[in-house]
Protein backbone atom coordinates (compact mmCIF):
# COMPACT_ATOMS: atom_id res chain seq x y z
CA UNK A 1 0.00 0.00 0.00
CA UNK A 2 2.18 2.83 1.27
CA UNK A 3 5.41 1.36 -0.09
CA UNK A 4 4.81 2.83 -3.53
CA UNK A 5 3.66 6.10 -5.05
CA UNK A 6 0.16 6.39 -6.47
CA UNK A 7 1.54 6.34 -10.01
CA UNK A 8 3.61 3.22 -9.30
CA UNK A 9 0.52 1.49 -7.91
CA UNK A 10 -1.61 2.50 -10.90
CA UNK A 11 1.00 1.27 -13.38
CA UNK A 12 1.55 -2.03 -11.59
CA UNK A 13 -2.17 -2.69 -11.10
CA UNK A 14 -2.95 -1.73 -14.67
CA UNK A 15 -0.33 -4.09 -16.02
CA UNK A 16 -0.87 -7.09 -13.74
CA UNK A 17 -4.48 -6.83 -12.56
CA UNK A 18 -6.23 -5.07 -15.44
CA UNK A 19 -4.14 -6.73 -18.16
CA UNK A 20 -3.32 -3.43 -19.87
CA UNK A 21 -0.34 -3.18 -22.16
CA UNK A 22 2.55 -0.86 -21.35
CA UNK A 23 1.46 1.34 -24.27
CA UNK A 24 -2.10 1.58 -22.94
CA UNK A 25 -0.85 2.55 -19.50
CA UNK A 26 1.55 5.07 -21.06
CA UNK A 27 -1.37 6.71 -22.87
CA UNK A 28 -3.44 6.85 -19.67
CA UNK A 29 -0.56 8.24 -17.59
CA UNK A 30 0.69 10.53 -20.38
CA UNK A 31 4.19 9.06 -20.05
CA UNK A 32 6.47 7.17 -22.39
CA UNK A 33 6.15 3.41 -22.74
CA UNK A 34 9.73 3.11 -21.48
CA UNK A 35 8.94 5.13 -18.35
CA UNK A 36 5.99 2.84 -17.58
CA UNK A 37 8.15 -0.24 -18.19
CA UNK A 38 10.68 1.09 -15.66
CA UNK A 39 7.90 1.79 -13.12
CA UNK A 40 6.43 -1.70 -13.42
CA UNK A 41 9.86 -3.32 -13.29
CA UNK A 42 10.86 -1.27 -10.24
CA UNK A 43 7.71 -2.19 -8.31
CA UNK A 44 8.07 -5.86 -9.26
CA UNK A 45 11.69 -5.94 -8.10
CA UNK A 46 10.80 -4.25 -4.80
CA UNK A 47 7.94 -6.68 -4.18
CA UNK A 48 10.22 -9.63 -4.89
CA UNK A 49 12.80 -8.21 -2.47
CA UNK A 50 10.20 -7.70 0.27
CA UNK A 51 8.93 -11.24 -0.22
CA UNK A 52 12.44 -12.63 -0.06
CA UNK A 53 13.14 -10.78 3.18
CA UNK A 54 9.75 -11.29 4.84
CA UNK A 55 8.66 -14.63 3.40
CA UNK A 56 4.97 -13.78 3.72
CA UNK A 57 3.77 -15.91 0.80
CA UNK A 58 5.65 -18.94 2.08
CA UNK A 59 4.24 -18.44 5.58
CA UNK A 60 0.71 -18.06 4.19
CA UNK A 61 1.09 -21.27 2.17
CA UNK A 62 2.29 -23.17 5.24
CA UNK A 63 -0.61 -21.86 7.33
CA UNK A 64 -3.11 -22.89 4.63
CA UNK A 65 -1.58 -26.36 4.55
CA UNK A 66 -1.88 -26.72 8.33
CA UNK A 67 -5.46 -25.45 8.33
CA UNK A 68 -6.47 -27.84 5.55
CA UNK A 69 -5.40 -30.77 7.76
CA UNK A 70 -7.47 -29.65 10.75
CA UNK A 71 -10.50 -31.62 11.89
CA UNK A 72 -12.26 -28.99 14.02
CA UNK A 73 -14.38 -27.06 11.51
CA UNK A 74 -15.13 -24.17 13.89
CA UNK A 75 -11.46 -23.44 14.59
CA UNK A 76 -10.61 -24.08 10.95
CA UNK A 77 -13.18 -21.50 9.84
CA UNK A 78 -11.91 -18.89 12.30
CA UNK A 79 -8.29 -19.38 11.22
CA UNK A 80 -9.24 -19.13 7.55
CA UNK A 81 -10.90 -15.77 8.27
CA UNK A 82 -7.73 -14.50 9.92
CA UNK A 83 -5.38 -15.25 7.07
CA UNK A 84 -7.57 -14.00 4.21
Amino acid sequence: GELFTEQQKRCFEGYYFENLSLSEIADIEDKSRNAIHKQVKNVTEKLEHYEKVLGLCELNNKLNEIISKMDNSEIKSELEKLIK
